[in-house]
């Protein structure tokens, strides 16, 4: 009796729609990922849209990459998850915000993981789009902190994108231009010098004359 012989490669290339491989669609993915997030902005970029570029299911982006926020940091290459040190700063008291973001992210980029850090800032940087580190900072490091320092005149906004700008500031002058002595100060020299800066902006008083008021 002779036996047919299955041919799964041909099989696997009937399924309409799907990019074949599982490697090969999550490359598919990531890739229309990245993209999107840079020419739309992370709000404006929906997972349907994502699966519809890449050709697969929705269902299929959250069995790979679970939250539209996961999807995001790994389409740009971060090597580890910043939920875990954001979880850490978070937990601390408001009064303590600025020391424990900036404990926390420098920990993260002198870290095992350091070289792949700062290789996907360079791409961010590097990118032509200036929305994949805008959407990062704010959307993934200091999107939850926002909610912490908000107020009455709605300063949340201001005060996240102050510390932004320090924050990016800082790591692109010690990390990539490696101005010295900034780049070789200890860790904790830096925080020293820096943390107050950041805490003002989070909590500190307002300007005269911003919002409701007047300016004497």
């Amino acid at each position: 009796m002779v036996v047919p012989v299955v041919n799964e490669t041909d099989n696997s290339q009937t399924r309409s729609g799907r990019r074949p491989g599982r490697s090969g669609t999550r490359d598919t993915i990531l890739a229309s990922a990245r993209g999107l997030f840079a020419q739309h902005g992370f709000d404006k970029t929906s997972v349907r849209a994502i699966a519809a570029d890449a050709g697969v299911d929705s269902a299929l982006i959250h069995h790979y990459f679970g939250t539209k926020r996961d999807l995001f940091v790994a389409s740009i290459a971060l090597p580890i998850d910043p939920s875990d040190t954001l979880r850490q700063v978070l937990s601390v008291d408001t009064d303590d915000l600025g020391r424990a973001l900036l404990t926390g992210v420098l920990g993260v980029w002198e870290s095992e993981n350091s070289d792949a850090v700062i290789a996907a800032f360079r791409t961010m940087i590097s990118s032509g789009d200036p929305a994949l580190l805008r959407t990062f900072l704010m959307q993934v490091v200091l999107r939850d902190i926002a909610t912490r320092v908000d107020d009455p005149a709605g300063s949340a906004l201001e005060r996240v994108n102050l510390v932004a700008a320090q924050m990016s500031g800082l790591l692109l002058s010690r990390h990539i231009l490696k101005l010295e002595p900034l780049a070789s100060m200890p860790a904790e020299r830096v925080v020293d010098w820096v943390a107050p800066t950041l805490q003002r902006y989070l909590t500190g008083p307002l300007p005269v004359g911003h919002g409701s008021e007047e300016s004497s």
